[in-house]
């Protein structure tokens, strides 16, 4: 049976701008910050991506549902964007293997969306004004009450959100027998952050984002690797404190997304807010080292400082976003640390940046040696 949207639903951006919809998913409201992905596939792993969390999903994809839903294709046990909003909300699905349709998906996780919105529009108006907060609504049209709830939602600059992703216990992951053992700091850690660590002979142990040091160190690992996440890297004073320590040990670190903003500012590098990010599978990437390009999968808010790893004496940036000039790699010359700001993992989007799970290995090799 098609489904039928149940009411009408509008879109209230912090600036006043207004669009007019039709529910999808759980009727019901949603706040957060708009963040626009342009990723062609894949929305099931970015809705499940921990580094979305508090923020709305504006999906540049004309057709999102239109292939259900796998129970497998997961990045975290359950959804974490705060609503969804795309133009064609597609509750019938071609694929034989999908699970269940998108709206049931949506019911079963109490998740508020929004379609029939003219995304263009929106993702243009959010590209040149810059990310803001937004509130979705398909209970109510009343735009006094509505902005009303949004003046309430905070900023997206100056939250930590580790705390509400992370793991509450460490737990294993992986053969017990492998070969190597990895410390992972959980700020919001991919389910295929792990597969691909464990797929190269690791056996992890995830522990919550605010472990001590001493803690992570008494398992005796061979390698610490510092895992994506949401929310401002400023926040985290403790958890710096910890990478410092990790990093002095002068075992392999490896840091992703939030854990490569968190090896920056333990450094002494700075991050800010960028305008609207970075968020699809298409994005070039330049590795400084060998020339060659990588099509990339990246998700963030944040970025560091380029003019400041340019001045630093022993921080080196190995990877540029060839679209706007962005760092999206470092080394520590003098310490065994390396860290990406996008997702070599790619749940959605290309491998060709694999390799550094390779490099990773090659240098817990080394220091085993």
């Amino acid at each position: 049976m098609k489904y039928q949207s149940k009411s009408d639903a509008v879109l209230l951006l912090k600036d006043g701008t207004v669009f007019f919809g039709k529910s999808a998913g759980k009727v019901g409201t949603a706040t957060g910050e708009i963040c626009f992905n342009t990723g062609m596939t894949g929305y099931q792993e970015i809705f499940t991506d921990p580094s979305y969390f508090g923020q709305i999903m504006l999906t540049t994809n004309a057709h999102i549902g239109n292939y259900g839903i796998h129970a497998e294709e997961i990045e975290s046990e359950n959804m974490k964007i705060s609503g969804l909003i795309c133009k064609n909300y597609n509750v019938n699905f071609s694929r034989p293997d999908a699970d269940e349709s998108i709206q049931d998906y949506f019911e079963s996780e109490d998740m508020v969306g929004i379609s029939d919105v003219d995304t263009r529009s929106l993702v243009r108006h959010i590209r040149d004004k810059g990310a803001m907060n937004g509130i979705i609504s398909s209970e109510t049209t009343d735009l006094d009450v509505l902005k009303e709830k949004l003046n309430e939602v905070p900023s997206m600059e100056g939250l930590q959100l580790c705390d509400k992703v992370s793991t509450k216990e460490p737990y294993f992951f992986g053969d017990e027998n492998a070969n190597y053992k990895v410390a992972v700091l959980d700020f919001g850690v991919k389910k295929n952050i792990l597969r691909c660590l464990s797929d190269r002979g690791c056996y992890l142990k995830i522990f919550p984002y605010n472990t001590p040091f001493e803690e992570l160190e008494s398992w005796n690992p061979d390698g610490y690797f510092l895992s994506n996440g949401p929310g401002d890297p400023d926040t985290m004073p403790e958890v710096i404190e910890n990478v410092k320590k990790i990093t002095a040990t002068l075992f392999p670190v490896f840091g992703i997304c939030l854990g490569h903003q968190a090896l920056a500012i333990s450094e002494g590098i700075s991050t800010y807010k960028m305008h609207n990010g970075h968020r699809g599978i298409n994005h070039p990437v330049q590795n400084l080292a060998t020339g060659k390009c990588e099509v990339t999968s990246q998700n963030h808010g944040f970025g560091i400082k380029t003019e400041e790893v340019e001045n630093h004496p022993t921080v080196q940036a190995t990877h540029i976003n060839l679209n706007d000039n962005t760092i999206e790699g470092i080394k520590i010359s003098n310490k065994n640390a390396f860290s990406v700001q996008y997702h070599p993992e790619s749940s959605p989007g290309p491998h060709d940046s694999r390799y550094l799970f390779d490099n990773f290995i090659n240098s817990i090799q080394e220091h085993k040696q």
